[in-house]
């Protein structure tokens, strides 16, 4: 997602970690790759939608989502207090739900 469209040119000299290993293609810079979410997420112009910390944080959530513990989004994201990755961890209605399907399998009466 953040690779530019084309390879680095010949007199470029770039560090192994700035090229994706299996399409040639060069990082984007920090401001090329800031406004990349900002472009497909706006709905009320530039600037309004997401920006690289809201989305690094909504991985965060996925994670919890999907079960993981608390020390593996902390892990993930560098967090070093457990409060700090709390308020991005949010189930779902769907997750609270299925949550509760285990305590009372079969019983819909919950």
């Amino acid at each position: 997602m953040f690779v530019t469209h084309r390879r680095p040119g010949p007199g470029k000299v770039v560090g192994p970690r700035d090229v994706c290993p299996d399409t040639g293609l060069a990082r984007l810079s920090y401001g090329q790759a800031r406004a990349v979410p900002d472009a497909y997420t706006a709905v009320r112009g530039p600037g309004t939608g997401w920006d690289l910390h809201e989305y690094r944080h909504s991985a965060l959530t996925h994670l919890g989502e999907a079960g993981a513990s608390l020390l593996m989004p902390m892990a993930k994201s560098r967090h070093k207090k457990p409060e700090n990755v709390r308020r991005y961890l949010k189930p779902s209605p769907e997750a609270i739900a299925e949550l509760t399907g285990l305590l009372a399998p079969g019983d819909s009466r919950r």
